[in-house]
């Protein structure tokens, strides 16, 4: 049976995966942004809810959505340790680190390297950011969170991804002309673009992102909040 893999997009670095029908939401933030009005968190029912790091532009809409969905949420150790501080249970709580691999139901996924800060809603220290690879019968991809560009990224040009999940923002993340970057250090064509447009130190010029990704030779996808593609 062919693989039925798909994403849909909620803004900034929210994404709703479906692999197999096990569904997969990364950095809840929805509330609080307003280019996400039209997405209604009360209907959110993820299997899993993967967090790249604590900054609160990506864990806001935690607590309500692991509440309502009995989620289990995935993250490093001490971003792990601010969650069980929220309320969620423990055999409700996931956590690992770097080089770590989960064996979850619709399949792996690896903690990979981000380079960028990390602290919890409240100051404390939420342990340092990552990435995931997630590898869902013969697919690969990686969600790279919010980062800069690094080298580190080069190690992951052996996997042969067929998407890559990269912010393009700016100011708090890596740019679109590092992201172009980044997809030649980690070998894949297929590109969507994340974390920007949310915050005025984020807005791009999303005609520049189209142009600069289609002259390297990349597929650049900007969605729509709310759609949704085929992986």
């Amino acid at each position: 049976m062919a693989n039925q893999i798909s994403v849909r997009y909620l803004g900034h670095a929210r994404f709703e995966f479906n692999f197999n029908g096990t569904k997969v939401l990364t950095d809840p933030f929805i509330t609080y942004n307003p280019l996400a009005k039209d997405i209604n968190v009360s209907e959110l029912s993820p299997d899993y809810i993967m967090l790249s790091h604590a900054h609160e532009d990506h864990v806001a809409d935690l607590a309500n959505i692991q509440q309502q969905s009995g989620a289990t949420v995935a993250a490093i150790v001490e971003t792990a340790n601010w969650v069980r501080r929220q309320g969620v249970p423990e055999d409700k709580v996931i956590e690992f680190n770097f080089g770590g691999t989960l064996n979850l139901p619709f399949g792996k996924v690896k903690m990979v390297y981000a380079l960028h800060t990390n602290s919890t809603p409240d100051g404390a220290y939420g342990g340092v950011p990552c990435g995931f690879v997630f590898f869902v019968g013969d697919k690969k991809i990686y969600f790279a969170g919010d980062t800069a560009l690094t080298l580190e990224m080069k190690l992951l040009e052996d996997l042969q991804l067929d998407w890559a999940f990269l912010p393009i923002g700016g100011h708090y993340t890596m740019d679109m002309y590092d992201a172009v970057k980044a997809a030649n250090f980690i070998q894949c064509d297929n590109i969507i673009g994340m974390h920007y447009d949310t915050f005025s130190p984020v807005t791009i010029d999303t005609a520049e992102a189209r142009r600069i990704f289609q002259d390297a030779g990349l597929n650049l996808n900007l969605l729509a909040l709310g759609e949704s593609i085929a992986l």
